[in-house]
């Protein structure tokens, strides 16, 4: 059973999303918080696996929570929630370290299949997305130095691990990664976890952002 913290200013949206995945079999909604102000101790409390994130809040916004909360041990996997999927707030949140995003009208199905999706350690995240949410702040002053940054950690990776990597980046899961390379799904999981100890990412997102960061120019 996966356990689910749903973190909405907005008790209807709440209420609506644990109406819609009351009908999961394998989903548990075991709290709900009304701010990010509520969500470390909710976590402690409540143990949830995955938490659906809003990202406007009036007192500690989505991505300050998701900050707080994937800098605690043995965090659970963070769904950021989101009303549009080229936001800006939305690429801070992914690299505050949540998992992926959803539209607040996604169908039920696809949430749930979403929230499996994290838990089993995989991204939602398409790379498109990726490249777009991007491309919002390509033009600061720090683009240039984060691509060269990026570059240099992806040159510390064997040869292996940077194919993994980029297959990481197209959005691709372990089994396809797995067939493409002609790996077992086994290997292409240990190459993951030492790519996200080399690259010091906290997830597969975080992941795919440094391999855009680095295609970029």
């Amino acid at each position: 059973m996966i356990r689910v913290l749903l973190v909405d200013d907005d008790a209807l949206v709440r209420s609506g999303l644990r109406l819609m995945l009351a009908g999961a079999a394998n989903l548990e909604v075991v709290a709900e918080a009304a701010d990010g102000s509520e969500v470390l101790a909710a976590v402690d409390l409540h143990r949830p696996d995955v938490v659906l994130m809003d990202l406007r809040m009036p007192c500690l916004d989505g991505i300050a929570a998701t900050r707080l909360l994937t800098a605690q041990p043995a965090a659970p996997a963070v769904l950021v929630l989101t009303t549009f999927d080229a936001d800006e707030l939305v690429l801070r949140a992914l690299q505050a370290g949540a998992a992926g995003f959803l539209l607040k009208d996604t169908p039920p199905a696809e949430i749930v299949r979403a929230i499996e999706l994290v838990h089993a350690g995989d991204a939602v995240l398409s790379p498109a997305v990726t490249r777009r949410l991007i491309g919002m702040v390509a033009g600061d002053t720090d683009a240039g130095a984060r691509a060269d940054r990026a570059r240099a950690q992806l040159a510390t990776l064997s040869p292996r691990e940077h194919d993994v990597a980029l297959a990481v980046g197209e959005g691709r899961g372990n089994a396809e990664i797995a067939a493409a390379l002609h790996l077992s799904v086994a290997t292409v999981k240990g190459h993951v976890s030492r790519l996200l100890d080399k690259l010091e990412a906290d997830n597969r997102v975080q992941v795919a952002l440094l391999v855009q960061e680095a295609g970029r120019g």
